[in-house]
């Protein structure tokens, strides 16, 4: 498996790994290449877009790291960072998200960022998990949504 900087040919793949989300866990979200390219790979507020990949190059999992600004939908201070991880369900349990977040951590470390908040719906515990083996602790709870943060510093 490699890891490396998303890109517009990615999109159909990131589109039809999210797709495969919603058949495993009937949980809705947008997922058409439009919204993919805006959303991920094309994002202004992108640190970093981050695909995972086989040896056939076929994407397994994509992860997105944003800085927050004033006003966002999360609810968190601007100037952290705010993830969002997904991975092709056939592709769980490859440490495929383990290596995502080596390179979302890279980028973090690189942005200056003090705090990284993962936003998780309270129903979904395979990201629960997830982001906990991460070490994203919980600090808020609210609505259905757990938010994790991971406290970037010395030894991070």
């Amino acid at each position: 498996m490699r890891t490396r900087s998303a890109t517009p040919n990615d999109v159909p793949a990131m589109s039809r790994v999210l797709l495969a989300i919603i058949a495993h866990t009937g949980r809705q979200r947008p997922s058409d290449e439009a919204f993919v390219l805006s959303a991920y790979v094309s994002n202004p507020a992108s640190l970093r877009c981050t695909v995972a990949t086989d040896e056939a190059d076929r994407v397994l999992g994509f992860q997105l790291l944003i800085r927050a600004e004033a006003g966002n939908r999360y609810d968190v201070p601007p100037g952290w960072g705010v993830i969002g991880t997904h991975v092709d369900p056939q592709a769980h349990r490859l440490g495929v998200g383990k290596a995502l977040f080596k390179s979302s951590l890279e980028a973090a470390r690189q942005a200056g960022l003090d705090q990284i908040d993962a936003y998780i719906s309270a129903d979904n515990p395979g990201a629960l998990t997830y982001y906990e083996a991460m070490g994203f602790r919980t600090y808020r709870l609210r609505d259905g949504v757990v938010q994790k943060a991971f406290a970037l510093g010395a030894g991070s």
